[in-house]
């Protein structure tokens, strides 16, 4: 049996057995030498004496939330080191230009934790498309009388309009999500062309276009200076009456002021999974706003669903270990403008 590559963990400690549960770690170890036990999770724990010589001659770096700037001082005590597995989305919070100048392979599970989100924002779609949340106020207030028994005039999923803002993975996931549906569904994206909406299958709008004619938008841009407040309060009053705007990416995206506005003149209905402040001021009008329905930032992996991107990098961490091609290295071009 060839020699196992040997890994060391960096991230915040008790998310270890969370992402790898003992099934999932299980297979890991098989793939490469990690001690579960030595988690790197601050900066000044790459030149802990325990850590040190571990690191000294690590190939291979499992990383995760909560990991330290992984700059060039660590990559001077990390001369072996040639990949790092990332078991979350994105890595610019701590690969920094010397990991690509020293042509050191990133892989994440950005792809595994697009399923949760994607998920939750077909069932949102979906649910807004029957006006739920609305009605189920309705009911709420009025008690006794269920309005029209199903003859509730203007909702529904037959020929809803949704526009995606966005071709990155989780965008392209809603798209694939939601072909079963009788919806028309289109995109925009700078960065495809019409012979790339079309091998997704939707027609490409610019954005002006998409959200005039959306009855629901979904945002999957990713937060760039490109897209700070790409919904401003010139691009939220081109949205029809009545349309719903769901979030998952980024709050920063998002004008809260001028959709705070929208809210409260009950033209527009909102979907945030995403705020900007995050958490929102307990003050914040978007929690109180019966047309605002906020979640805590959960539609990406959370519970179970973490065990899905621990086994994406033990899958990148057994290509890795046969000298096969990593399936979810990143390019470093394609990340300037990606989440």
């Amino acid at each position: 049996m060839p020699e196992r590559p040997r890994a060391v963990f960096a991230m915040t400690a008790e998310n270890v057995p969370r992402v790898f549960p003992p099934e999932v770690l299980s297979r890991l170890r098989d793939a490469v030498d990690v001690d579960p036990a030595l988690v790197v999770e601050r900066a000044e724990d790459f030149t802990d004496p325990r850590v040190r010589p571990v690191l000294a001659g690590a190939e291979v770096l499992i990383t995760g939330w909560g990991c330290p700037r992984i700059d060039a001082a660590v990559l001077d005590a990390a001369p072996a080191l040639r990949a790092i597995l990332h078991s979350a989305g994105s890595v610019k919070g701590f690969v920094t230009p010397a990991v690509w100048e020293r042509d050191i392979t990133v892989s994440t599970a950005a792809d595994a934790n697009a399923v949760p989100v994607a998920e939750y924002t077909l069932a949102m779609i979906l649910l807004a498309g029957k006006d739920v949340l609305g009605l189920r106020d309705r009911l709420r207030a009025e008690r006794d009388h269920y309005p029209g028994w199903g003859l509730v005039p203007g909702i529904g999923n037959h020929g809803r309009r949704v526009g995606v803002i966005g071709a990155s993975r989780i965008g392209r996931r809603v798209i694939d999500l939601l072909r079963p549906f009788d919806l028309r569904v289109s995109l925009t994206d700078p960065y495809v062309d019409e012979a790339g909406a079309a091998a997704l299958g939707v027609p490409l709008l610019p954005l002006d276009d998409l959200l005039r004619t959306s009855d629901i938008v979904t945002v999957h841009a990713p937060d760039t200076p490109e897209t700070h407040r790409l919904l401003g309060r010139r691009e939220l009053a081109l949205m029809p009456d009545g349309a719903v705007l769901i979030n998952t990416a980024r709050g920063a995206l998002v004008d809260h002021d001028a959709l705070t506005g929208e809210l409260r003149a009950g033209r527009l209905c909102a979907i945030l999974d995403v705020t900007d402040p995050e958490p929102l001021p307990a003050d914040s009008p978007l929690l109180d706003l019966p047309n605002a329905f906020v979640t805590p930032h959960l539609a990406g992996s959370q519970g179970n669903e973490l065990a899905r991107l621990g086994l994406a990098v033990t899958q990148e961490a057994e290509r890795l270990a046969a000298g096969t091609p990593l399936a979810h290295a990143l390019d470093r071009a394609v990340l300037e403008h990606t989440a």
